[in-house]
């Protein structure tokens, strides 16, 4: 069975985002960080999207700036397999994107009963709420920026009820970001 994960940037005040879906925060620019994203893309060969993560996500890493900039992590993310889970998308154009419009879960419990490596969601914290009480999501991956942004959208924005985690590993970098690491208790 192949394991599921969620990664996020977030803030220390909890925010996966800014105003307006900022994400200039993102303390991500160092050598160490680009190492570990490359160690994290290896682990995977399937990634998980909502429609707005998508949708940023397939404007830029396809684009030169991205190309030029990163063009490691620019060809994992070109080249995985990518699925997107939205009701009001009508197209995926993204290179290896398939556009789901059915039930995430049950599509998700398919993909990890394939064989092949882990399955990653990144950003999408909308489809990640979605999926909280469905069992398919083995680890949570937070990226804990040292800043505090007073405003935007929280990470998990809408969880109604408690939800008991356990820290599995821990990781500081230079930068001052922290990684917890979490599976469901």
């Amino acid at each position: 069975m192949r394991k599921v994960f969620v990664f996020n940037l977030i803030t220390l005040d909890g925010f996966f985002e800014g105003p307006n879906q900022d994400i200039s925060w993102h303390n991500a620019d160092n050598q160490e960080f680009g190492d570990f994203a490359i160690e994290q893309l290896a682990e995977i060969d399937t990634i998980l999207f909502g429609r707005v993560t998508y949708e940023m996500m397939a404007t830029f890493w396809p684009s030169k700036e991205a190309l030029e900039a990163d063009p490691e992590t620019a060809k994992f993310m070109n080249e995985k397999e990518k699925f997107v889970f939205s009701h009001t998308l009508n197209s995926a154009d993204w290179n290896n994107t398939t556009l789901i419009k059915t039930d995430a879960a049950d599509e998700i419990r398919k993909l990890k009963a394939q064989e092949g490596k882990a399955i990653a969601i990144f950003g999408s914290s909308d489809l990640t709420l979605s999926l909280i009480d469905s069992d398919v999501i083995d680890e949570y991956r937070l990226l804990v920026n040292p800043l505090f942004i007073g405003d935007g959208k929280r990470f998990l924005q809408g969880l109604t009820k408690r939800f008991d985690l356990k820290l599995i590993n821990s990781r500081v970098f230079e930068s001052g970001n922290v990684l917890l690491t979490y599976t469901k208790k």
